[in-house]
């Protein structure tokens, strides 16, 4: 009798917890995604105007509960004088969304040469990556396929490992639900990052 209990209290009140990381150089709009993932998933969010968002120096943590499991999101400043930092969260983390600037064509090369950086780490074997073309509502916005040329090397540094490239607008919201919901079954059907378990006291 106690261990039908004990599984049913488990099958109501545990919850898996992932860990994501948001990463990409600065001003490319990875906190107005956090900030959109937040008011997507939770319904009385309200959060901070898009207009007064700034430069992340250090650390924004998110948190949203979707399709039966919680993911805790780490948005890292994209600064060059930050980038050092991003490896003391590589063990941890069971997702990596990386953003790029659609608009900025200038830095397409430098991101491209970071995100190689970043998948050779052996903390990230098997790790799910989720590289998001941003700013694709603006006029300027290159098109994906332009921007996916300056990628083109880094694909021998993927592997095997579950990727997929997606443009969006953190701004607008457009696609970001989508890529959040291909991270999910990623990470969840990933058996090299286990989920960590918590228990809900409700």
């Amino acid at each position: 009798m106690f261990t039908l209990l004990s599984g049913l209290w488990r099958y109501m009140f545990q919850k898996d917890e992932y860990y994501i990381l948001i990463l990409g150089v600065d001003n490319v709009g990875k906190t107005t995604f956090l900030e959109q993932v937040k008011r997507k998933f939770n319904s009385d969010y309200r959060g901070i105007p898009f207009e007064k968002i700034t430069n992340t120096v250090g650390l924004n943590i998110g948190k949203v509960d979707v399709s039966g499991v919680r993911l805790l999101f780490w948005d890292l400043g994209g600064h060059q004088d930050l980038q050092s930092l991003w490896d003391k969260y590589y063990q941890e983390c069971h997702g990596l969304i990386y953003l790029v600037d659609s608009v900025d064509e200038s830095r397409h090369d430098e991101a491209a040469k970071v995100f190689s950086h970043v998948i050779q780490s052996p903390d990230l074997e098997n790790v799910p990556l989720l590289v998001l073309f941003n700013k694709q509502d603006s006029q300027n916005a290159r098109p994906v396929e332009d921007i996916k040329d300056a990628f083109k090397d880094v694909t021998p540094y993927i592997g095997r490992r579950d990727c997929t490239v997606q443009p969006i607008s953190a701004l607008e919201g457009d696609g970001v639900e989508n890529g959040i919901d291909w991270m999910v079954r990623c990470v969840k059907r990933n058996i090299y990052r286990p989920a960590h378990t918590k228990y809900e006291l409700a």
